[in-house]
């Protein structure tokens, strides 16, 4: 879509003039106060330090993005919710750590935590009113976009209590609720 200001179109990533740039630079200034619009539009380059910090923000900023978008990424994935139904369907879980129970989000440099192609491994911290502990999760595929199968789902308490929320029978393919 053209934009039009003072006689001069621009269209999507076509240059504008240098009168619609300083126009819209002083336009910028004067709604928001921002000095850095002024440098912005000069010839002048700006000075080394504010580079640094405008790129260290920057650079923060798309760490905190990239640390959400992997944390969305792991709680959407199907062996994740699988997990999460064993324990919100098992009553001696739930009796242990209280309701309303809290997810929280996965400590990414943890080394259990791994999942690629064929393989999931994950700790996921959880808590509630009562305590707080560790739902530890074991999955697995056949093939590459396969559903996956959880092995084993256990929830470790922070008092190093054990309770098994899931473990495949081995007598059949029946799968063993504990």
């Amino acid at each position: 879509m053209p934009y039009l200001f003072a006689g001069t179109a621009c269209v999507g990533s076509i240059h504008c003039s240098r009168e619609f740039r300083a126009a819209f630079l002083r336009w910028f200034s004067r709604k928001l106060g921002y000095e850095v619009a002024k440098s912005l539009g000069s010839r002048m380059s700006m000075p080394l330090g504010k580079q640094v910090f405008f790129a260290g923000v920057a650079a923060s900023g798309s760490c905190a993005i990239l640390y959400y978008l992997v944390q969305k990424t792991f709680s959407r994935a199907s062996y994740y919710q699988l997990a999460l139904e064993q324990l919100h369907s098992h009553p001696e879980a739930l009796e242990a750590l209280g309701t309303p129970l809290n997810v929280h989000y996965l400590r990414l440099t943890d080394k259990y935590n791994f999942v690629d192609i064929a393989d999931a491994k994950l700790k996921i911290p959880v808590s509630g009113p009562k305590s707080e502990g560790h739902l530890y999760v074991s999955s697995s595929r056949d093939a590459p976009f396969k559903r996956w199968n959880l092995q084993e789902v256990f929830l470790e308490l922070k008092d190093g209590q054990q309770i098994p929320l899931f473990k495949p029978s081995r007598d059949n393919d029946e799968v063993k609720k504990e």
